[in-house]
């Protein structure tokens, strides 16, 4: 079997792509960010560093390797902006020192020998390394690649299990870094490294990058992109996120008092970087001694590129920014399928969270997506019974006003929402809400998981199942008969007609539902029937009746 390889000019479009990809998609990685400062828009940070390695790449005229990998982490620290940037360049710089001296192409042992000491020099360049962020995602995927490399795997295979390691990676961030699971994102540096790579692999499949940027689908979920909440600004302890450059470095300026730099920055500071690279030092600290900071560089060289900000005043300029688009009502659903989540946001919900009957969020999840929704008064549709008592908790933590109406299946949450009005005030909203879901009558088709006997019906495992407001009123062996079956009760409990809307599970034909709803709709010409995309697990149909 031929082993693929990466000949330099795919090598030189992977950069450039993967460069691409970060600058389309950096604006839903600054909405990851937990601190929303200078130092925190991630996306913006490492896509400027990006653009400048780009700068740098396209002045190489060959196709080699070594002159590429050396352009772009020679760009990348040039460029490096914020944290992030930094720790990216030194990624970088890592690639460069693995591949000196290769000039036609990578196999897969390059490949991963450029990802392991890009790591390594990632870690070397922060102080005090945490884990949960982007070193973390380059290091699992640092391990992942050399056993891949070991078993024989070639090029273009090495890219995949780059990305399938950095996406569980990046998945696992939350449980190691406390603040991100408060927050309810993952790491959004790694999110922006993942994001180089995944425009590694479209160049490498020769995918238009027009026809792809902005598509992260497993990355990307509708609590992933939501803005972080807005620290409070007495948790700022150093104040100035200061960068520079230390150039014309004195001649006796050796490594060790290079690291009693760092050292005295540490004393003062947090945030630390120190990386030099030949004739330059790209510094960045977080300190409320910007001044101090400067004088001990200059005892290393000159001073070069200097950039302050003041992040507690941008704390100051965010909040207000975001008090200001303050709405004054919103509305968080608990939702079940792609289809239903679809159905929710059409119908204006602002945020959504993952749960249905075999899958309840915790407190701390409805509070965090309450906290995520930028209004005053906030709805809260648990659309499940098991869902309700957590949501009501949550309520009671919140600094907002939380109305949790007592939505107990999907179908009234949908015409809870329905009855929504932007432009009236929460009490009025309150009274609509609640006289919706009184009025509609929901239903579910499922199938029995074991032997059992309720309300007089003997149940066998695998039968089929019809369930009205929590109660089986119907058993049978096929879907259709329990659902023409269910669907008669339903009509009876409404007064014998109303609108029926069938939302079809997942691995439920739509065709079929809509022949199913034909069929029915004959005996009921009063009736209307509407034929949606649930995409539920569990259940076939998810059914109301209005």
């Amino acid at each position: 079997m031929i082993k693929r390889t990466i000949e330099g000019s795919l090598f030189r479009e992977m950069l450039l792509t993967g460069a691409a990809c970060l600058e389309k998609n950096k604006q839903a990685i600054d909405a990851m960010n937990v601190f929303p400062v200078p130092d925190g828009d991630t996306g913006t940070n490492m896509s400027m560093t990006m653009q400048r390695a780009v700068a740098e790449i396209r002045q190489v005229k060959s196709d080699s390797v070594e002159e590429l990998a050396s352009a772009l982490s020679m760009g990348a620290l040039r460029g490096a902006r914020g944290n992030s940037g930094v720790i990216l360049s030194q990624i970088f710089r890592g690639f460069s020192r693995a591949l000196k001296g290769k000039k036609n192409e990578l196999d897969a042992r390059l490949l991963a020998d450029a990802l392991t000491m890009g790591t390594e020099a990632a870690y070397k360049a922060v102080m005090k390394p945490k884990e949960g962020t982007m070193l973390t995602v380059s290091r699992l995927m640092s391990d992942a690649v050399n056993k891949a490399a070991a078993k024989g795997a070639d090029a273009y295979q090495i890219i995949d299990v780059m990305l399938q390691s950095g996406e569980a990676a990046l998945k696992k961030t939350p449980d190691m870094l406390p603040v991100l699971k408060e927050a309810g994102v993952v790491d959004s540096g790694g999110m922006g490294l993942l994001t180089i790579y995944r425009g590694f692999k479209m160049a490498l499949d020769g995918e238009e990058l027009s026809e792809n940027l902005g598509e992260l689908p497993s990355l990307e979920s509708k609590d992933e992109v939501q803005d972080a909440p807005i620290s409070d600004i007495n948790d700022i302890e150093f104040g100035y996120c200061t960068e520079f450059f230390i150039i014309h470095i004195e001649s006796g300026a050796n490594a060790k008092q290079i690291e009693d730099f760092r050292e005295k920055l540490m004393k003062i500071g947090d945030s630390v970087v120190v990386v030099n690279d030949e004739d330059i030092i790209k510094v960045h600290v977080h300190s409320n001694a910007p001044g101090k900071v400067l004088q001990l560089a200059l005892d290393l060289g000159e001073i070069d590129r200097v950039k302050i900000e003041n992040m507690r005043e941008q704390n100051r300029e965010l909040t207000a920014k975001l008090k200001a688009s303050e709405k004054e009502l919103g509305i968080v659903a608990v939702s079940v399928g792609d289809g239903i989540d679809e159905v929710f946001k059409s119908l204006g919900t602002d945020n959504l969270i993952s749960g249905g009957q075999t899958m309840n969020p915790s407190i701390d999840t409805i509070a965090q997506a309450i906290k995520k929704v930028n209004a005053r008064n906030v709805f809260v549709l648990p659309n499940n019974p098991n869902i309700l008592l957590a949501a009501q908790q949550a309520a009671e933590i919140s600094d907002k006003n939380v109305i949790v109406i007592p939505t107990r299946t999907i179908v009234q949450g949908v015409s809870a929402v329905i009855a929504f009005d932007p432009e009236a005030d929460a009490e009025t909203n309150r009274q609509n809400m609640t006289e919706a879901i009184a009025g509609v009558v929901s239903g579910s088709v499922t199938f029995a998981v074991r032997d059992t006997t309720y309300n007089g019906n003997v149940i066998s495992a695998n039968d089929i199942i019809g369930i009205i407001d929590g109660s089986i009123v119907c058993v049978d062996k096929t879907i259709p008969a329990v659902t023409e079956k269910l669907i008669e009760i339903m009509l009876e409990k409404h007064g014998g007609e109303g609108v029926v809307t069938l939302y079809c599970g997942e691995g439920t034909s739509e065709d079929e539902a809509s022949k199913l709803a034909d069929r029915i709709s004959e005996k009921h010409a009063d009736s209307e029937f509407i034929v949606q995309h649930g995409g539920q697990p569990l259940y076939y149909y998810y059914i109301s009746v209005e």
